[in-house]
């Protein structure tokens, strides 16, 4: 998995580098599907099933790949902030997780700028490169910094996610959106955040750093419906742990 990242990350430094001249099309409203883009994730596919031939793939860009092996599957984001790539901002990340039975086991986050290469194996600990990471200890929300992900362009949800904003931004010592959730989920598990919300995230999004976050000590769940449902719907509420009860309280609160 760090070997496949790698590769690929060659070929986004190279294009970040020269940014103004990719080839840009439009996928949505705000949200933008680069050449960039599309070469991370087949070169992350060949490279991935070159390894494990048998698994299958979610991939953003091409979905759903079935595989021989119906228990395996590669869960992959190739630009995880792709925005903050195509404005040159050297804020963005490949994700790669291992699902086993809807089960994430392992994960990579790796920003490739300032070549960090989070990684977790279920059971084994989170890591920053050779770092064993370990969530914030902070416990009291006055203190703490927390990250959110704000709705873009064309989403219905602007109304309500302003409220949950105004609730969180009046408890905490500040807010930050940086436009990975990717990498928002890796900065809780390094203790860079001590929380992260965010809605309508995608399973490609939040799978590795879900465990990441898990794997380094701290709590992640769905705001409403538990910790098992994350993955399904999307709606991320991840602490260092000691976080998790008045943050989601609050935001719940709000959203009443």
């Amino acid at each position: 998995m760090e070997a496949a990242a790698r590769k690929a990350a060659r070929g986004l430094v190279r294009d970040f580098g020269e940014v103004e001249q990719l080839q840009v099309s439009k996928k949505g409203p705000a949200d933008f599907v680069s050449a960039a883009d599309l070469r991370a994730e087949r070169i992350l596919r060949t490279e991935l099933a070159k390894a494990r031939p048998r698994f299958g793939f979610l991939l953003e860009e091409q979905g759903e790949v079935k595989g021989a092996d119906e228990h395996n599957r590669w869960v992959i984001d190739p630009l995880d902030g792709t925005t903050n790539f195509l404005h040159g901002i050297p804020h963005f990340a490949i994700s790669i997780a291992h699902e086993r039975d809807g089960e994430v086991i392992a994960g990579v986050i790796y920003e490739p700028i300032r070549d960090e290469m989070f990684w977790a194996e279920k059971g084994s600990g989170a890591y920053l490169n050779d770092r064993r990471l370990r969530v914030s200890a902070r416990d009291d929300l006055a203190v703490s910094l927390i990250a959110t992900g704000l709705p873009f362009k064309g989403r219905p949800t602007h109304p309500r996610y302003l409220e949950t904003l105004e609730a969180v931004m009046g408890r905490v010592a500040g807010i930050r959106r940086f436009g990975s959730a990717a990498l928002d989920l890796a900065y809780v598990a390094a203790g860079r955040y001590e929380g992260f919300w965010e809605f309508a995230l995608s399973r490609w999004d939040v799978a590795a750093g879900v465990l990441l976050v898990r794997e380094a000590g701290g709590f992640v769940s769905d705001l409403m419906a538990g910790a098992a449902a994350v993955l399904d719907t999307g709606t991320v509420l991840a602490t260092n742990g000691q976080l998790h009860a008045p943050l989601g309280d609050t935001i719940r609160a709000a959203l009443a």
